[in-house]
């Protein structure tokens, strides 16, 4: 008994697959969204290291409320002295 031959004989299945099929596709386009934006790196290969590549003047949280970004003077050193 193939799907559709289901919902014909029990009609209260409908609501619940139209449910979950956007639930999933919503989880899909969501997943998708979240792989084409920048701050995700799959490739880990060609940048081993994505931190350090890291802007810190450009703020990567969705909310930032009075922080400021400065370069921390050690860290700093440290990134001079093994390059």
């Amino acid at each position: 008994m193939n799907l559709f031959q289901l919902l014909r004989k029990k009609k209260e299945l409908i609501p619940l697959v139209l449910m979950m099929t956007t639930a999933a596709g919503g989880a899909s386009a969501f997943a998708v969204y979240s792989l084409q934006k920048t701050d995700v790196i799959i490739d880990r290969k060609k940048n081993p290291e994505p931190w350090e590549t890291v802007d810190p003047n450009v703020p990567s949280k969705l909310i930032t409320i009075n922080q400021q970004w400065k370069p921390i003077e050690e860290l700093q050193k440290v990134q001079r002295a093994t390059k």
